[in-house]
């Protein structure tokens, strides 16, 4: 260690020599935690970083005068050697008494702060060293896990049966020194001096999220399909790397259109402020951070800042903002955006994305997938007819002369279509043809596809998930997933033939490689897990225990459907057996009797002569054919 780097670490005692808190799930660029404590960092501000955060996050706060504040040695240590930024190690005994900072981030909870080296103060008492710390007008910016939320409900192990070291400090219903709703948490804080703010719903994790939504937006818009899609989008992969109790994508989505969005959340990170004095008084600093929150904008929330956080897939770019405006919600990309360019035809990917086209007004109404998946529910083939067609003319619209479609639209499936006119059951069943739009219109196809193509890749995501998922629908439950994206398609009033739906299937295959970044044998490991996918399978990407008791359901049905009929065939074998032994018996019987052998002879010379008389017609018109060629040819 250099002797710089020594210098900018103090150790006031009660440092965790033999400890790392910094295990777990990275972002890049710190992710959409990164933007917002960004956002309520002004340029210069003193910021205080309470516990262990993504290395990232400190990339993100450059523009800050940044303090770290640990109990781990090791930590502390790599930090300061990589960066230049002052760190204390020692927990929450190591704050300096006589120093303000102008915005305090726990963006790791308050019990990653507590050090078991010193005299325990409990979640109040970090509460309260945290504010005091907090300069006048300040802002503090809080995680707090969920004991009910969607994490715990879907994990296969409870969560008082940790015995790893980052248990050691159990967070759960029974304790009563901390809060365990957001009523209770801003209780919390306005004990503690601070006036509560905004509030955010962290997925699919609350120590690494992907989305962050306003807990506001997500009581006020339960049916909105932008929430819809990102709630599912950010949970359908935020667990694909351990086994899980049931689909928490699934999950996320009832809970949000049950107006529980905000109340399941794994957990929240809530902003609260310090009143600032109506005077400030002779010789104190200036402060940076202001005397109140930011006031709210044109493109802001109700506290300024925007109401969505999403993080965006490879090729990424960035996080991913959506903003409150006076006519609607709008897309909004943080920084300059780069031109996109497009590869050499022989490396180009299936998909590209294009974040300039993110500035525009966000469709609203309900997402096209929870619709459709409604209508199957209750069975509903009128509505289901009404949508798919409705869903076939507006491709049909949008196809150039030769029949292909190209940008966005080549892309558009039903987990990325808006529905503007998607009420409940009757309504989809009355006046005019439904109403379409892209909900994200940056994901773009690199070459045109037949309208045919993009269809059939629409309809076979939505049978592969409405089969493996064991959804209920009006169709046979022996159809395989092409056969019922061919119903489907005849729902829609179209013809498609298994070889469209194997070259949807292979398009679905490039798409999910660009989307998702892959390389060539993650590519083809991917090729292959699509097209075995079966009803009688669970989902792919999804180890979950109902999904699996489902598909095994599924699978012991079709082996009792298949067990019937091999029993039904077998018997059916057995009575043709029977009947053809007794024919022979019967025929055996007749063969030796008295009669039969009389009727024998006197059939045989009836035979005899007939043949006889076959000869000799033969003979004679062999004699004829010269006579016959001779006078032709005269």
């Amino acid at each position: 260690m250099t002797t710089d780097t020594s210098t900018r670490i103090a150790l006031p005692g009660g440092e965790m020599l033999a400890w790392s808190d910094l295990t777990g799930r990275r972002l890049p660029g710190g992710g959409p935690l990164a933007a917002l404590a960004a956002r309520v960092t002004p340029a210069g501000a003193r910021v205080l970083l309470a516990g262990p955060h993504d290395p990232e996050l400190v990339d993100r706060l450059a523009h800050a005068d940044v303090t770290c504040l640990l109990r781990s040695w090791p930590d502390g240590s790599a930090l300061a050697e990589d960066r230049p930024v002052r760190v204390v190690v020692g927990g929450p005994g190591g704050l300096p008494a006589d120093e303000t900072f102008d915005v305090v981030i726990a963006a790791a909870g308050l019990d990653a702060v507590e050090s078991v080296e010193g005299a325990p103060v409990g979640w109040d008492g970090l509460l309260r060293r945290l504010a005091a710390v907090l300069a006048p007008g300040g802002i503090l910016l809080l995680r707090l896990d969920n004991p009910v939320g969607l994490t715990r409900m879907v994990d296969t192990a409870p969560w008082y049966a940790g015995r790893a070291d980052a248990d050691w400090a159990v967070g759960g219903a029974l304790d009563a020194g901390r809060p365990v709703n957001l009523e209770q948490a801003r209780e919390r804080l306005a004990g503690a001096g601070l006036r509560p703010g905004d509030c955010f719903a962290a997925y699919p994790e609350p120590a690494a999220p992907t989305a962050l939504v306003d807990a506001g937006a997500l009581a006020a818009r339960p049916g909105s399909g932008l929430l819809d899609a990102v709630l599912h989008g950010a949970c359908a992969p935020g667990h694909g790397d351990r086994p899980v109790l049931q689909d928490p994508a699934r999950l996320a989505v009832d809970a949000l259109h049950a107006g529980l969005g905000a109340a399941l959340a794994p957990g929240w990170l809530v902003l609260a402020h310090r009143a600032a004095p109506a005077v400030p008084a002779a010789g104190d600093p200036p402060n940076p951070a202001g005397a109140a929150p930011p006031a709210p904008t044109a493109e802001a929330g109700p506290g300024g800042l925007p109401v969505l956080w999403v993080q965006t897939g490879p090729p990424g770019i960035g996080v991913v903002e959506v903003t409150a405006a006076a006519d609607g919600w709008r897309w909004r990309v943080p920084g300059p955006v780069a031109a996109a360019t497009d590869a050499p035809f022989a490396t180009r990917a299936a998909a590209w994305r294009d974040p300039a086209v993110l500035t525009g007004a966000v469709p609203e109404g309900r997402l096209l997938r929870t619709v459709l998946l409604d209508a199957c529910l209750r069975r509903d083939l009128a509505a289901l007819r009404r949508l798919l067609r409705g869903y076939a003319a507006w491709l049909d619209a949008h196809a150039d002369d030769a029949g292909r479609l190209t940008g966005a639209t080549a892309l558009a499936s039903h987990d990325n279509v808006v529905l503007a006119d998607g009420g409940p059951g009757p309504a989809l069943n009355a006046g005019a043809a439904p109403a379409f739009a892209v909900l994200d219109p940056s994901w773009r196809a690199s070459d045109p596809w037949p309208v045919d193509v993009t269809l059939a890749r629409g309809l076979w995501r939505f049978a592969a998930a409405l089969a493996t998922g064991g959804y209920a629908h009006p169709w046979s439950s022996t159809l395989d997933v092409a056969g019922l994206t061919v119903v489907l398609a005849g729902t829609a009033g179209r013809d498609l033939d298994r070889a469209t739906v194997t070259a949807a299937v292979d398009a679905e295959v490039a798409v999910t490689a660009a989307l998702r970044g892959l390389d060539n044998a993650d590519r083809v490991a991917l090729a292959d897990e699509l097209r075995a996918v079966e009803p009688t399978a669970p989902p792919t990407g999804l180890d979950s225990h109902q999904q699996l008791r489902e598909a095994w359901l599924r699978q012991k049905a079709e082996l009792t459907r298949v067990t019937a009929l091999l029993r039904w065939t077998e018997e059916l074998l057995t009575s043709r057996e029977r009947a053809l032994r007794r024919a022979e018996a019967t025929i055996n019987l007749l063969s030796g009797s008295l009669s039969y052998r009389v009727g024998r002879l006197a059939i045989t010379p009836a035979r005899l002569a007939k043949r006889g008389a076959r000869a000799a017609k033969r003979r004679a018109k062999d004699a004829l054919a010269p006579r016959r060629d001779e006078q032709e040819q005269q």
